[in-house]
């Protein structure tokens, strides 16, 4: 019962950190990643589908992303959901590739990107803090109900802030990670 509860809160803990993951890559630094394009959302014969499933995204050098799509054809679409993705990029094509140039970062758009990426990370230790809420309420549940001892409650209890030290401290590392990244000219 205590390990079913340790075990759920350890799935929700690491959605947490796989979410703060796919929230940082959205946040662009100055130098070319195809992780920056997996938002991008392409109408593929009237259906969204992902990017990186109709085409190949490579980096052409630090500050170009060169996207190929498998069908000729679907350059252009490609192009307008690049551009329609928000993420503030200028895609050019020349029929076969696009090519998309990363603007460069001005001192003050790279303190912005810190801020939403402090602003990310505060929402992934709430998130990792809303799980261990949950399993010692459970916890509780059960020895409300008798079901455990207040030995075992308290072991569980323990057991779920040490998972919860280690999901926050490496929302800590993810983060340091992210701003060394962002402030670097």
């Amino acid at each position: 019962m205590i390990n079913e509860i340790k075990s759920d809160a350890e799935t929700r803990m690491k959605k947490s950190l796989e979410a703060l993951n796919s929230a940082f890559n959205k946040i662009r630094t100055g130098r070319a990643h195809p992780s920056i394009l997996d938002s991008v959302m392409v109408n593929y014969y009237g259906q969204e589908t992902p990017l990186k499933q109709i085409a190949g995204v490579n980096v052409e050098d630090n500050r170009t992303l060169v996207v190929a799509p498998y069908e000729k054809n679907m350059a252009p679409t490609v192009e307008k959901a690049i551009m329609m993705a928000d993420l503030g990029l200028n895609p050019s094509s020349n029929g076969d590739v696009i090519r998309v140039p990363m603007p460069m970062l001005t001192e003050e758009t790279r303190k912005d990107m810190v801020k939403q990426a402090k602003a990310d990370a505060e929402h992934g230790r709430v998130s990792v803090r809303n799980a261990r809420r949950d399993a010692n309420n459970d916890l509780k549940e059960l020895l409300k109900e008798k079901e455990i001892s207040e030995d075992e409650e308290r072991r569980g209890q323990e057991e779920v802030q040490k998972l919860t030290d280690r999901y926050i401290a490496e929302i800590e590392k993810m983060l340091k990670s992210k701003e060394e990244d962002l402030m670097e000219v």
